[in-house]
């Protein structure tokens, strides 16, 4: 008994963080997000391919991204230093606010064949098993359904090459079993949904 009371605390006590945080849509996380704006794009859908389109995201995601740039588990010589000084609570103010934003579509042509190819590869890795059929994440999964094919590429071979790990294994346990050919494929695939 004593079990269930601690997991219905600690299941209500998330549930309050995210509804409060995700009230929390005040100036101080308007004038944050200002700063993530300058490589993310207004609200978070990035005009650069080089950066991702946090827009629709999860908050969870976004949180657990900034709380591994914050604390080292993930690095990268522009985010690193801007997640060093955020607080627990900024962080998930900053989900929050990136979740409730709409994602604009991508200015992107696909090539066809690559994006058969792709759907091939995702459904043979089991890519919609966590990142759903849509690709829209859940949870700590990310959304990378129209995400820049640069981006995917980049996070794909970085998983690849063990450049990233803060994914628990699972990602560089798939990247791992692909060739740049199938990465370039699932780009495509990727970037072509919406």
């Amino acid at each position: 008994m004593h079990l269930k009371l601690l997991r219905f605390a600690a299941i209500t006590a998330c549930a309050f963080v995210a509804t409060h945080a995700a009230g929390d849509d005040d100036a101080a996380t308007r004038k944050l997000a200002e700063t993530c704006a300058a490589c993310h794009g207004p609200e978070g859908n990035s005009q650069n391919p080089a950066f991702p389109i946090l827009a629709g995201q999860s908050w969870r995601y976004i949180y657990i991204q900034l709380k591994d740039f914050n604390e080292g588990r993930r690095t990268d010589p522009v985010m690193s230093p801007m997640a060093a000084s955020l607080t627990r609570d900024q962080m998930i103010a900053l989900g929050n606010f990136f979740a409730a934003q709409k994602p604009k579509p991508i200015a992107f042509q696909a090539d066809g064949k690559r994006v058969a190819a792709g759907k091939k590869i995702s459904d043979a890795v089991l890519c919609p098993m966590c990142h759903l059929g849509g690709f829209g994440g859940q949870n700590e999964i990310p959304r990378v359904a129209g995400q820049y094919p640069e981006y995917v590429r980049k996070q794909l071979h970085d998983f690849k090459e063990r450049k990233r790990t803060n994914d628990a294994g699972n990602m560089t346990s798939v990247a791992g079993a692909l060739s740049d050919d199938d990465i370039e494929n699932l780009a495509q695939y990727i970037a072509n949904l919406d």
